[in-house]
């Protein structure tokens, strides 16, 4: 058969047309399985082997198209057939029927497509499971009732943050935007979501109206609404419907424990709930400011609360984490404290054993408490399993891998918490401090740059910054400009952070004493920040050190002698206390006691070593090195730093700070010591 024969038996035997309707129809196919395998959650893989069988059935049907023929008797083989042309046009007709009918239901689907209202269809995909809750507006009449409506928001957010199949944005996050944003797609996309809930809170008496929408961020149209009118004793019920509501449109898969979860009132008694909404909205003022007295107040309004209904897990639970977070970011606790602490959390899972913000606060127990990481590690793998939204087990979990010196898991870990907290400047704080220790610094200022354009008053991110432009370059007059947006009531050093001088003077002062005005260092440290026994003998340690190292240690014995005694009274009270431990050594030297200077120093750095604590192991071990310096011990402050200079300790120690840091005076013309500012800075060895 030739070429012209083969191509007229093909046309013949219809296989053209029989090519063109199999295309058709499998786009049909195609279209119809892209819209209903998603609908009822095929696994991915079904859409492959689906297109895969379509593409097998192509060649098929052409085989079978030539070998079997269409006739008014219906379908034969070929050489059984003996068509007249007659019956060859009814078979055509047939099938050019059949085609013209495929293709008008084509247009009819495109057209269909086109003209249908703009809504948003069922969500399927991971991305589109995603929702940020806006805080509520606060309609009640008395300005006052704000911390209902933001408990409001935040228990609803809490209830969604339990559901797995949901990407749910953390409130610091959401925290910075209006209730009802006016550019809502701008809004989703910086939070990375495809639906946002909005909302308001009307308080009047006993009677709650609550008015919520869920919108689809992308085309900007209402998914669902609805207003509740309730007793105030029936707002529990509101926040679990308004949580089941949400997770019914998002047809997110619930597990039988996250339904109860969202069931789950956290106390039948109101008053109570009042009390602890209050200390809830106290506490999260407490966070932002960094404030003792906030955090004081919100746990009054905890223990109110549980006074009213001992049962109250949850403010077990987040009264323990309130005062785990003073320990931390303000006074240490005893260890009497934080035993007690420790009662709280354990009379919260007694009576809820499921409970997020329980293992939460039991986490955080474990690692701020005692640093016991492997046991922290562990409450925080329970919270992301009941909870795995929750952004700050990922960023806890990050924080306890770079104390043990897992740099590269710690950086990986922030980033999946900056995921779920993307407009918090804390996450691009902290991976910047980390980038700052790993000597990686054009990576740690991009990162403190963003955190500081979320929130120019993180004291954090602009203390680390300042530190980057000095430890980096040296660049004193940038330094200072990073501090200028920070106000000057703004605490900068935490009480773990505690080892160095310039920690001790406080670094805004620290950057006088590199320009060695010592005057004007002295000068901020006039009068304490309050009139309190801390402030003040806080405005002594800082004094004193300002004072030995401008030579004046002489002239400031009478000080010396006061902070001396003060210091080794606290001691007596808080054994093993840094802060004062430091502060000590400082005193001692100006006493010109150098061997208690560096016992004490030495007695710091032992209580926390390296492998206990890879960040303030490091601190402490500086500032040893600093006493060992300013106490004519050359040959071992030289021999820290060079251990220092090649470990993830960027933000203590590097060749540039060494050059120009008063502290190392007395050693500046030791020929070990010169060696070792005249070489290039080594490369870091992290893991």
């Amino acid at each position: 058969m030739n070429a012209r024969n083969f191509f007229a038996e093909l046309k013949r035997r219809n296989v053209y047309k029989v090519a063109i309707a199999y295309a058709i129809v499998a786009w049909l196919l195609l279209q119809a399985a892209s819209i209903l395998f998603p609908t009822f959650e095929a696994p991915p893989w079904t859409m492959k082997v689906f297109v895969a069988v379509i593409a097998l059935g192509f060649p098929i049907a052409l085989i079978l198209a030539w070998a079997f023929e269409l006739t008014p008797e219906g379908i034969k083989r070929t050489e059984d057939v003996d068509l007249s042309k007659s019956v060859r046009r009814k078979t055509g007709r047939k099938l050019d029927f059949f085609i013209i009918a495929v293709l008008l239901l084509v247009i009819a689907i495109l057209v269909f497509q086109r003209l249908r209202p703009n809504v948003s269809p069922v969500v399927s995909s991971a991305l589109e499971k995603s929702i940020a809750v806006l805080p509520f507006d606060n309609l009640s009449r008395d300005p006052d009732n704000a911390y209902f409506s933001d408990g409001i928001q935040d228990e609803i957010l809490t209830k969604l943050a339990g559901i797995g199949d949901l990407k749910v944005i953390s409130r610091k996050s959401t925290a910075k935007y209006k209730s009802t944003p006016e550019d809502l797609k701008t809004v989703a996309r910086e939070l990375g979501v495809a639906t946002v809930l909005e909302g308001s809170v009307q308080r009047a008496g006993d009677k709650v109206r609550v008015n919520v929408q869920l919108l689809d961020a992308h085309a900007d149209t209402h998914l669902w609404a609805k207003s509740y009118d309730r007793d105030l004793k029936d707002v529990f019920a509101v926040e679990s419907e308004v949580a089941q509501e949400i997770a019914d449109t998002l047809r997110a898969k619930l597990s039988p424990s996250q339904s109860d979860a969202l069931a789950t009132a956290p106390t039948r008694d109101t008053e109570a709930y009042d009390l602890f909404l209050k200390g809830e909205y106290q506490e999260h003022q407490a966070e932002s400011a960094t404030n003792g007295e906030l955090f004081d107040r919100a746990a009054t309004f905890y223990r109110q609360a549980l006074a009213r209904d001992p049962n109250f897990a949850l403010a077990y639970a987040r009264l323990a984490y309130s005062e785990l977070q003073r320990h931390w970011f303000i006074t240490n606790l005893t260890s009497a404290e934080l035993a007690e602490v420790k009662s709280n959390i354990d009379r919260a899972l007694t009576i809820a054993p499921a409970l997020p913000g329980a293992h939460l606060a039991l986490a955080v127990f474990y690692y701020w408490g005692y640093r016991n990481y492997d046991a922290g590690l562990k409450e925080l793998d329970r919270v992301i399993e009941l909870q795995p939204s929750s952004s700050d087990s990922w960023s806890f979990r990050a924080s306890i891998h770079r104390r043990r010196g897992e740099w590269q898991r710690a950086l990986t870990e922030f980033d999946r918490a900056a995921e779920l907290d993307p407009r918090d400047s804390g996450t691009p704080a902290e991976i910047g401090i980390t980038y700052a220790a790993l000597r990686r610094w054009s990576d740690a200022e991009r990162e403190l740059t963003h955190a500081l354009a979320l929130d120019p008053h993180n004291a954090l991110a602009t203390r680390f910054l300042a530190r980057t432009y000095i430890n980096s370059t040296g660049d004193i007059q940038r330094a200072r400009r990073a501090f200028e947006g920070v106000p000057a009531e703004s605490k900068l050093n935490l009480p773990n952070e505690w080892g160095t001088i310039a920690v001790m003077v406080d670094e805004r002062v620290y950057l006088d004493v590199f320009e060695k005005h010592f005057a004007d260092a002295l000068k901020a440290w006039d009068t304490p920040p309050t009139n309190t026994p801390e402030a003040r003998l806080r405005q002594l340690e800082a004094r004193v050190g300002i004072q030995v190292l401008a030579g004046q240690g002489a002239a400031a014995k009478l000080e010396c002698e006061q902070t001396r005694a003060l210091l080794e009274a606290r001691l007596a009270e808080r054994p093993g206390d840094r802060i004062f431990m430091t502060a000590l050594a400082w005193a001692y030297v100006c006493l010109g006691r150098n061997a208690d200077a560096v016992r004490v120093a030495r007695q710091a750095a032992d209580l926390l070593p390296i492998e206990k604590d890879a960040i303030v192991g490091r601190i402490l071990l500086a500032g040893l090195a600093e006493i060992e310096a300013r106490t004519g011990h050359a040959e071992e402050a030289v021999k820290i730093l060079r251990q220092l200079i090649t470990a993830p300790a960027g933000g203590v120690v590097s060749i540039v700070r060494l050059r120009i840091d008063p502290v190392w005076d007395p050693i500046r013309n030791d020929p070990d010591f010169q060696k070792l500012i005249s070489e290039p800075e080594p490369a870091t060895i992290y893991k």
